[in-house]
């Protein structure tokens, strides 16, 4: 019991590093994470020792290492989802001309998975956070778009319990309060699909649908296309609505063999 609990607490250190570039300190995590300072120190040296964590200088500050993405990127690489799905992507993000992403389910978490960029040239959005990256679910159209192949109360349920994401300040299409994120939701569900303008970031628009699996109907994800605005306009997310539908179609497809493949082997 005393390893498990120790592994639980690394666990958590190093989740709470995620997205800090610049680092934390210790007594920050300490205190983020109710631990004793001296507890803290001690995964923090471990962590270190087995190089997934290092020490910045001279700031002194903690900060995860390359081994931990070098991990997920190696398991996402040999991912079956993400292989198969990687031309279907393609072809949405040569149709649409913008960067398209497919995010899965991870508990009660959505994250990003694999990812297709359509513009060559010119003006264009590359996202500055993705592959592992946990999803906003309330300002984003891809959090929306999960959202809305939920029933609303956990629907609503999950975006409360969410954290506000850090990283950047969002933009002004962001939705103002839980009643604002129930509308939207419900929008999406009536329509098929979300739409978000400069909500979670300022000069950029998006549109998603959910991954559902076409044999049980559960929703495993979602696809997007995000650009910007000035490109990705109202009657743009019109015109490349039917190929983002064919893809989700394709996908829906490709994970409800996937998962019949893996019932199968359980046998």
């Amino acid at each position: 019991m005393v390893a498990a609990g120790t592994l639980s607490r690394g666990l958590a250190v190093l989740s709470c590093l995620v997205g800090e570039v610049e680092g934390m300190p210790l007594a920050r995590i300490s205190d983020q994470l109710g631990l004793p300072r001296s507890a803290t120190h001690r995964i923090l040296t471990t962590l270190t020792d087995e190089g997934f964590v290092r020490q910045l200088k001279p700031s002194g500050n903690y900060t995860l290492t390359l081994r931990v993405v070098g991990l997920g990127l190696r398991h996402l690489a040999t991912s079956t989802i993400t292989g198969l799905a990687e031309p279907v992507l393609t072809r949405l993000a040569l149709t649409s001309g913008q960067l398209v992403r497919l995010s899965l389910v991870d508990r009660e978490q959505l994250i990003w998975v694999a990812k297709e960029q359509g513009a060559k040239t010119g003006l264009r959005y590359d996202a500055d956070v993705d592959h592992g990256h946990v999803i906003p679910l309330d300002s984003t159209a891809t959090g929306m778009a999960w959202l809305s192949a939920l029933p609303e109360d956990r629907a609503l349920r999950l975006v409360a319990r969410q954290e506000p994401p850090r990283r950047h300040p969002v933009g002004p299409g962001m939705p103002r309060s839980l009643a604002d994120v129930a509308a939207r939701i419900r929008e999406a569900r009536e329509q098929g699909w979300a739409r978000v303008h400069e909500s979670n970031e300022r000069g950029i628009s998006a549109m998603a649908m959910p991954l559902v699996d076409t044999h049980s109907g559960e929703a495993l994800g979602a696809v997007s296309i995000a650009g910007p605005s000035i490109l990705l306009t109202e009657d743009r997310m019109r015109e490349i609505l039917p190929a983002l539908q064919q893809t989700v179609d394709e996908l829906g497809g490709i994970a409800a063999a996937l998962v019949g493949e893996a019932h199968r082997n359980a046998l």
